[in-house]
C-alpha cells in the first residue's frame, strides 16, 4: 500500500510539474517558435513581391516583412536582419515604382516597414520614407471627398472608412511614427481613431460585423481588429487617457473569442458558425492577441494562457515543410450572405496568414512576461 501511495504521489508530482511547464514557453519540437519563425522567414526571402493591382507592394507582404524583422530582432539574428534589409534596398532605386502612393489606408501602412527598419538601423532614409506615409495619413489632399474632409474636421484621418481592418493599418503606422519621433501626437491620433472605431463598430458581445451591411462575424476581419488593439496597447503609455477605453474593448473581445474557440483550438471562417470550416489567418491574429495579452498581464493568466497555448499548437499543425500556413481564406469582400463566406476558396502560403504567424512567433519569444 505504501509503495502504491508513493508511486501515485510521484505520478501526481510529475503531472503537476508538466502542467506548470505547459505554458507559453514549453512546446514540443514541431511547435517551437524559433524553428517556425526561421522557416517562415526563409519562405518570405525566397519569394517575389506580392503586388496590389500588379503595381504596388501589397499590405499583406508589408505585414509579413514587419513580422520577419520582429522575429530577427527577437532571436538576435543579424544575418537575417541584413537579408531582410537587402530585400528592401531595390525599393530605393530599380523597384521604386512598387512604392505605394500615400492615398489610401491600405497603401499608407507601407510606411510602417521603413519605420521599423529605421528603428533597427537608425538610417535617416528609412525615417524620411516612413514619415512621409505617416504624415500623409492626416494631411488632407485637395482631391479629398467631402466625406473625407468631414472626418479630418473631427480630428481623424481623412482615410477613415469605418472598416475594421483599418484599425491595424492606421494604428500600426501612427504608433511606429511615435516611436520614431518621440512625438506623442502620433500615438494620440492612433488612440483617438481606435476609440471611434470601437464606439461605432464593436457589438455588445465584443465582436465586429464585417461591415454595417454585412452583419456577420468574419474571422480575418475580426482578426485585424484584435491585432490592431494588441499592437496599439503595446505602444500606448500606461497614463494615456485613451488606454482604458481600448483595453476594455480588447478584453471584451478576448472574452467573447474564448466562447467560440473550437475543439481543434482555432476559430471558424464565421466565428459563431459551428458548421463552418477552420480559418487560419484570423485564428493566427486571435492567437497573437491572446499570447501578448497573457504575457503582458492584460489578460488573466489562469483563464487565457491555456487557450493561447491550445491555439498555437493547433496553428502549427497547419504549417507545411516550407513554412507555409494552409487554410487561409482568400481576399474577401463584405457580403450579407453566409453561403458566400462558406464558399470562399482557401489557400496555402498567402501573406495574410504568414504575417500573423510571425507575430505569434515574436510574441512567444518576447521576454516581457507578467507572472
Amino acid at each position: 500500500m505504501k509503495q502504491c501511495i508513493g508511486i501515485l504521489a510521484g505520478v501526481f508530482l510529475l503531472l503537476s510539474c508538466t502542467a506548470r511547464e505547459e505554458g507559453l514557453s514549453d512546446f514540443p519540437p514541431g511547435a517551437m517558435p524559433e524553428a517556425i519563425g526561421e522557416k517562415v522567414c526563409r519562405n518570405l526571402l525566397a519569394r517575389g513581391h506580392m503586388l496590389h493591382r500588379n503595381q504596388w507592394i501589397h499590405y499583406a507582404e508589408v505585414c509579413t516583412w514587419y513580422g520577419a524583422l520582429k522575429y530577427a530582432e527577437a532571436v538576435q539574428d543579424t544575418s537575417l536582419c541584413i537579408r531582410l534589409k537587402e530585400r528592401f534596398e531595390p525599393l530605393f532605386s530599380v523597384e521604386k515604382q512598387h512604392l505605394p502612393p500615400p492615398t489610401h489606408v491600405d497603401w499608407n501602412m507601407f510606411g510602417s516597414l521603413p519605420l521599423e527598419l529605421y528603428r533597427l538601423t537608425g538610417e535617416p532614409r528609412y525615417f524620411d520614407l516612413g514619415m512621409a506615409y505617416a504624415d500623409a495619413q492626416w494631411a488632407v489632399p485637395d482631391t479629398a471627398s467631402a466625406a473625407e474632409k468631414e472626418w479630418a474636421q473631427q480630428g481623424l484621418s481623412w482615410q477613415t472608412r469605418l472598416w475594421i481592418d483599418d484599425m491595424f493599418m492606421i494604428t500600426l503606422l501612427q504608433s511606429q511614427a511615435c516611436q520614431a519621433t518621440g512625438n506623442r501626437v502620433y500615438i494620440d491620433r492612433a488612440a483617438q481613431e481606435m476609440a471611434v472605431y470601437l464606439d461605432r463598430l464593436q457589438r455588445r458581445d465584443g465582436l465586429f460585423f464585417h461591415s454595417p451591411d454585412a452583419p456577420l462575424y468574419w474571422a480575418r476581419g475580426n482578426g485585424w481588429m484584435a491585432a490592431g488593439m494588441t499592437e496599439l496597447l503595446r505602444y500606448l503609455p500606461d497614463d494615456h487617457p485613451g488606454r482604458r477605453r481600448i483595453l476594455d474593448g480588447y478584453r471584451l473581445m478576448m472574452n467573447r473569442l474564448l466562447l467560440f474557440q473550437r475543439e481543434n483550438g482555432l476559430w471558424n471562417q464565421l466565428i459563431d458558425a459551428p458548421e463552418f470550416w477552420t480559418e487560419t489567418s484570423g485564428s493566427a491574429m486571435f492567437t497573437y492577441a491572446l499570447i501578448t495579452g497573457v504575457k503582458r498581464g492584460w489578460l488573466e493568466k489562469k483563464t487565457f494562457e491555456p487557450a493561447a497555448r491550445k491555439a498555437w499548437l493547433a496553428l502549427t499543425s497547419f504549417i507545411n515543410a516550407e513554412g507555409e500556413l494552409s487554410g487561409v481564406c482568400v481576399g474577401t469582400n463584405a457580403n450579407n450572405d453566409r453561403a458566400y463566406y462558406y464558399d470562399r476558396p482557401r489557400t496555402t502560403g498567402d501573406f495574410h496568414g504568414q504575417a500573423p504567424l510571425l507575430w505569434c512567433v515574436s510574441a512567444l519569444l518576447e521576454t516581457t512576461s507578467v507572472e
